[in-house]
C-alpha cells in the first residue's frame, strides 16, 4: 500500500486505497456530458487513471475512441471496449498523441509534487498539436467543509470524514461509502490547491487554462501555452 494510503471493505483494494467493487458500483455522473461539450466529436481520448471505466464506457457510447490507463490490473479487467494499459500514469510514455488527454478523479492534487509534475508531463508528452487537457480538480471547499455527507439517488452514502493536514500542505483525508449490504472506506493523501497554485502548477508544465467548462471550476480545458 502507498504511503498514508489505505483502503477497507469487501474485494481487491489497489495500492491507493482504492476498492474495486466499490468503483465498479459507482453511477457516472454528468462527466462525460462535460467532456462531450468541450472536445471534438469522435476524438481519440487517452484517459489517466480511468479506473473500472466508469467514464471510459460513456464516452465509447458517444463516440470517442478511448484509451485507458491505470496502474491498476484488477480495475481494468472491469474496462470493455477500450484499449487498455497497465502502470504508472507519471512514467507512460507511448510514444503517440491523442486529441483529448483526461486526467479526472482529482490526480492533479497528488500529495507529492514531483508525482503531480510527473502526471501533468504525461498529458503534454502525448498531446497531439491542436488538442487539449481536460482537469478534474477538487472542490474549493472539499478539505474545509468537513465532515460532510451526501446521499446519492442509487441509494448509498458518501461520508468526507476528516481532512488533517500531515504537513508540506498535504492532507490525509478520510472518506466512507456506505451501501445496504457493504461498506467501503478509503484514506488518502491529497495537496489542496487554490485557483492560483492550480494554474502556478499548469504554468510549471508549460500548460494553462483555456477556460473553466463548469461553474465550480472543478472541470477544467488546459492547453499548451505555445498555442495560439
Amino acid at each position: 500500500m502507498r504511503e498514508g494510503h489505505e483502503g477497507t471493505g469487501p474485494g481487491a483494494i489497489t495500492p491507493d486505497g482504492c476498492a474495486v467493487e466499490l468503483y465498479a458500483r459507482l453511477p457516472v455522473g454528468d462527466e462525460p456530458d462535460v467532456i462531450a461539450a468541450a472536445v471534438p466529436a469522435g476524438a481519440r481520448i487517452l484517459e489517466l487513471g480511468s479506473g473500472v471505466g466508469r467514464m471510459t464506457h460513456a464516452l465509447l457510447e458517444r463516440g470517442f475512441e478511448v484509451t485507458a490507463v491505470d496502474e491498476s490490473a484488477e480495475m481494468l479487467e472491469r474496462v470493455r471496449g477500450a484499449r487498455t494499459i497497465c502502470g504508472p500514469i507519471e512514467r507512460l510514455d507511448l510514444g503517440e498523441t491523442f486529441d483529448v488527454v483526461l486526467l479526472a478523479s482529482f490526480l492533479v492534487h497528488a500529495g507529492d509534487v514531483e508525482v503531480r509534475r510527473g502526471l501533468l508531463r504525461t498529458c503534454v508528452r502525448h498531446l497531439a498539436k491542436g488538442g487539449c487537457v481536460l482537469i478534474q480538480r477538487e472542490g474549493e471547499d472539499y478539505h474545509t467543509n468537513v465532515p460532510r455527507e451526501r446521499v446519492d439517488p442509487a441509494g448509498f452514502t458518501v461520508r468526507i470524514v476528516s481532512a488533517e493536514p500531515v504537513g508540506d500542505g498535504v492532507d490525509s483525508v478520510h472518506a466512507e461509502y456506505v451501501f445496504p449490504d457493504a461498506t467501503w472506506t478509503q484514506t488518502f493523501r491529497a495537496r489542496p490547491l487554490t485557483r492560483e497554485q492550480f494554474e502556478e502548477a499548469l504554468a510549471e508544465t508549460g500548460l494553462k487554462v483555456d477556460r473553466y467548462l463548469t461553474e465550480d471550476r472543478m472541470w477544467v480545458r488546459t492547453v499548451p501555452m505555445t498555442d495560439t
